[in-house]
C-alpha cells in the first residue's frame, strides 16, 4: 500500500515501477487510475476508457509521443502514461483533442506530472495502487488447473471472470474439440 503521507508527485512516480508497457496495458493502468481518481466524465467520448486502438490513434495525432520500438514491439514508459493519464482528465473536464494538444506543447515534463498528480491526488493517497495491479501479485493469485487431455491443461485466476465452473467445462470441451482436428495433432 502506498504511504499517503508522501506528496501526490511522488505516489504518481511510484507507477513508473510498472513501465514498460505495451499499448494495451499502457491503457488498462490509466483506465484504472483515472477511475480511481472518481473524475466525473462531462462527454461521451471522456467516459470511454482508453484502449490499445486509442493509444496508437493519439501517438498518430501527435498527443502521445512515439513509443520506443514498432508494431507489436512498442513500449511505453512514464512519460507516455502522464501524457495519456492528462488526456483523459482533461477530456473528463470537457476539453477537446485539439484544445488538449495544444496544451500538450506548451507544458513541460515536471509542470505535466504535477497537473496528473494534482488531479488524481484523491485516489493516489486512497489506494488506486490497488486498483493497478502489480504483475507479480498477479503471478502469485490462486489459479485453478483444469486438466484437458495427457499434458494438457488449462490455468485459470481463481477470481477471473472464466473461473465460474461452467465457463472452465466449456473451455475444457472447446479445447477437447480441438485436439481432435487433424490439422493441430
Amino acid at each position: 500500500m502506498p504511504d499517503s503521507s508522501l506528496s501526490p508527485v511522488a505516489l504518481l512516480r511510484a507507477h513508473s515501477r510498472h513501465a514498460p508497457w505495451n499499448a494495451r496495458g499502457l491503457a488498462a493502468h490509466v483506465t484504472a487510475l483515472v477511475d480511481a481518481a472518481g473524475i466525473r466524465p462531462t462527454n461521451a467520448s471522456a467516459r470511454v476508457a482508453p484502449s490499445a486502438r486509442s493509444v496508437r490513434f493519439y501517438v498518430a495525432s501527435g498527443l502521445l509521443d512515439r513509443p520506443e520500438g514498432a508494431g507489436t514491439a512498442a513500449t511505453y514508459n512514464y512519460r507516455h502514461l502522464l501524457q495519456l493519464l492528462s488526456i483523459k482528465i482533461r477530456q473528463r473536464e470537457g476539453a477537446t483533442l485539439e484544445g488538449i494538444k495544444k496544451e500538450m506543447k506548451e507544458v513541460t515534463g515536471d509542470a505535466l506530472e504535477r497537473r496528473v498528480a494534482a488531479s488524481l491526488a484523491p485516489a493516489l493517497g486512497a489506494g488506486a495502487d490497488h486498483a493497478v495491479r502489480d504483475t507479480d501479485e498477479e503471478r502469485s493469485a490462486s489459479w485453478r488447473r483444469v486438466p484437458v487431455a495427457d499434458g494438457i491443461e488449462i490455468h485459470v485466476r481463481d477470481d477471473a471472470p472464466a473461473a465460474r465452473d461452467e465457463a472452465l467445462v466449456a473451455m475444457r470441451e472447446a479445447v477437447r474439440a480441438a485436439l481432435g482436428r487433424a490439422d493441430i495433432r
